[in-house]
């Protein structure tokens, strides 16, 4: 016996797989000094440790579903939404940068967007993306400037090698 066979059934139609949206940030979006400490106390204030819904470091801030759930403080059923890249004290000192957004598939499911996703982190500060002042970023190196040929990952040594004698 064999299910859904009849053309036009599930089994012919292409499945849609969502995919992250990761999204470069250019140019940066940068908190100044005030609207940096508003925003880092709501997301300490907010934070999954008691009960909130943000997972925030210094280099990326994780936005859940749902207040973690789990034995000793882990994840538990909760769902990562989506992140945000940020570097602090860049471009100057107290300020912050961000330069990377990803959702996550499920929270594009869950509607959220790039925009929304940081909209929320900084609404504590009365920000958006699309009203943070912007900076440019350097591009990284193309290569690492001290991986030289032949010595990979040692620094390049002015001292003459010892003779065999």
């Amino acid at each position: 016996m064999t299910l859904n066979s009849k053309p036009g059934s599930a089994d012919d139609r292409p499945m849609e797989v969502l995919t992250e949206d990761v999204r470069i940030i250019r140019p940066a979006a940068v908190l100044d000094e005030r609207a940096a400490h508003a925003v880092i106390e709501e997301l300490e204030r907010l934070d999954v440790s008691v009960g909130g819904v943000w997972n925030a470091t210094s280099s990326l801030w994780q936005r859940y579903d749902t207040p973690w759930d789990g034995m000793g403080g882990t994840r538990g059923n909760a769902r990562l939404l989506g992140s945000i890249a940020v570097m602090y004290d860049a471009p100057n000192r107290h300020q912050i940068t961000i330069y990377k957004v990803t959702v996550t598939p499920y929270g594009l499911e869950s509607t959220w967007s790039v925009e929304s996703l940081v909209d929320d982190a900084l609404t504590w500060a009365g920000r958006t993306l699309d009203t943070c002042p912007r900076a440019e970023l350097g591009d990284p190196p193309r290569r690492d400037p001290f991986k030289s040929a032949g010595m990979v990952g040692a620094p390049p040594s002015s001292a003459p090698a010892p003779s065999a004698n």
